[in-house]
């Protein structure tokens, strides 16, 4: 998909799902998905779902009578999620809401499934309330982070890099590594009322394609939410872009080939019982 996706022509979903997706995301899934050890017939609910890979991978492991739910504050990521093709297995409900206050009663699933969306939460604890409110009995919930940034040199030069030239603090910029901390993942869940909560460390070897789109669609899914960045526009976004492209460029060189940006990540994953 991202082949027929410019960046200039693309809105945020679009190069979520059109890059970001098929590089990261897909890969992060099938791991996810592995620990979870979905059964035929469960009832899943993938939280902070985006475009909705994680879903689109329960489907098929529930099967028909199981049932699989999605959901996301995004309006233009559900919109999106509905207009891809349809899995086998489990109709998928898409549904626009926030983590802190789920659409659905209590009790309504097996399983609760979240990839990458716990750090961006305003309220993380309440979050976790959630998932474990819409469990049932004897229900799980799963969901994997980041580990540091310190892991991850080209994030970490970039989201550096982005930081100095905007002129804020790094926190504002690398949100998705903000819950690096085994303890404090693992208290987020007990505290939330979990009876067992398990951390386990994971990794993945990822690829991006169009090296010479990684850094724009970076900087842009990074600072997405700093003001400073967002209020730029025309050659003034095109200058700090640039200028980070400058700062990366020694750490992105030693993991770019002809034709993909390759690197290892890590993780970890939260797997907390009822």
């Amino acid at each position: 998909m991202y082949g027929s996706m410019s960046s200039r022509s693309a809105g945020p979903a679009e190069m979520y799902e059109g890059y970001f997706v098929p590089a990261m995301f897909r890969p992060w899934a099938t791991i996810l998905l592995r620990h979870a050890s979905l059964q035929p017939g469960e009832r899943v609910l993938d939280v902070a779902s985006g475009t909705g890979v994680v879903a689109r991978a329960a489907a098929p492991l529930v099967g028909a009578a199981g049932q699989v739910s999605a959901v996301d504050i995004s309006p233009a990521m559900i919109d999106l999620a509905r207009s891809l093709p349809a899995p086998s297995g489990a109709p998928i409900d898409w549904q626009r809401g926030d983590a802190g206050a789920l659409p659905f009663p209590d009790q309504s699933f097996d399983v609760t499934l979240c990839q990458h969306g716990v750090p961006f939460f305003p309220d993380r604890l309440a979050a976790a309330r959630e998932m474990r409110r819409v469990l049932d009995a004897g229900g799980r919930a799963l969901a994997i982070v980041l580990r540091g940034l310190e892991l991850h040199p080209v994030f970490q030069a970039l989201m550096l890099s982005a930081a100095r030239h905007l002129r804020v603090p790094l926190h504002s910029v690398s949100t998705p590594f903000a819950l690096h901390d085994p303890n404090e993942f693992r208290d987020l869940f007990v505290n939330a009322g979990f009876a067992a909560v398990e951390i386990h460390d994971v990794s993945t070897r990822v690829q991006f394609p169009d090296p010479e789109r990684f850094v724009p669609l970076a900087v842009t899914s990074s600072a997405a939410a700093v003001p400073a960045f967002t209020a730029l526009e025309g050659a003034a976004k095109t200058a700090i872009v640039d200028a980070i492209r400058a700062d990366v460029e020694p750490v992105l060189s030693e993991h770019r080939s002809a034709d993909f940006v390759h690197f290892s990540m890590f993780a970890q994953i939260a797997m907390a019982r009822v």
